[in-house]
């Protein structure tokens, strides 16, 4: 073997060996990420029961406040399947458990890609490690709390009552929840907006020009996602569209913060004279 030939397998081997370590590295992490998903989703399992009593709430407020319920009644579900209640309480589980082991979810993998960013980029993705599940909070409430009233209340609309036909809305037990777990998934994601762009620009990728230059291609994108993850009504694409767009304003805003932040230090460290 000449010498050319024995220093490229040489080459060969030495990147082989961080891709393995790689690799081995990815596999714990993703096992620890499987592992608090799975135990979260046993605790949730047990509590299955009470969080799909805590998510009809707003069906049972809108029903009050058009009138069909009285204040100290229940409202009606049906179950339509045999296993229905079992397959619909192991999906509050998994939905549960998502919400609880999503802190350990980000950390495993701001761990796996933390060695390949420079100190100042750990620093910079570091906070957001924070508030990324504080966000996400904020945007389930405002699902719970707005949009999915309001969707129940524009779907109770559609009752009638006469000498002909009486509709009644009375949904099944997974279809509530399908609802209200994918509207609360939804807006919490797109409440990870201002954290995902400010991360962006903390590491140089994103600047607010870019994003004043985009606004008409992202009121298209809100639009069309709001229309995909949204029950098929005016209502709830609005009651989606309209928090987005804000959240779009404000990350540019946000964004422009950074950059002006980033060039007064640039500035500063110009001026400083060099340690002797």
């Amino acid at each position: 073997m000449t010498d050319a030939a024995k220093l490229q397998d040489d080459d060969i081997e030495a990147s082989r060996a961080p891709l393995l370590d790689h690799l081995v590295e990815l596999r714990d992490r993703l096992l620890k990420a499987f592992a608090a998903l799975i135990v979260a989703t046993i605790v949730a399992y047990f509590f299955a029961a009470p969080i799909f009593e805590f998510l009809v709430r707003p069906y049972r407020e809108a029903l009050v406040d058009s009138g069909m319920l009285a204040a100290g009644e229940t409202p009606r579900l049906q179950i339509t399947a045999p296993l229905e209640g079992f397959y619909t309480y192991m999906r509050i589980a998994i939905f549960g458990g998502i919400i609880l082991s999503f802190p350990i979810l980000a950390y495993q993998a701001y761990a796996f890609v933390a060695p390949g960013l420079y100190k100042r980029e750990r620093g910079a993705v570091a906070p957001f490690l924070v508030a990324a599940p504080i966000m996400f909070l904020l945007g389930g409430a405002f699902a719970y709390y707005v949009a999915l009233r309001f969707a129940m209340v524009f779907a109770l609309g559609f009752q009638v009552q006469s000498d002909i036909v009486n509709l009644e809305l009375i949904p099944k037990m997974n279809e509530y929840f399908a609802l209200a777990s994918t509207l609360i998934l939804a807006f919490g994601i797109c409440f990870q907006m201002p954290v995902v762009f400010a991360l962006l620009a903390r590491v140089g990728i994103l600047g607010a020009g870019a994003l004043r230059k985009g606004r008409r291609y992202a009121i298209v994108g809100i639009a069309a996602f709001s229309a995909m993850v949204t029950p098929p009504d005016v209502i709830s694409m609005t009651l989606m569209a309209i928090p987005m767009y804000g959240l779009y304003e404000i990350s540019i805003w946000i964004v422009a913060l950074i950059e002006q932040a980033k060039a007064r230090r640039e500035a500063a460290e110009a001026v400083t004279p060099p340690a002797p």
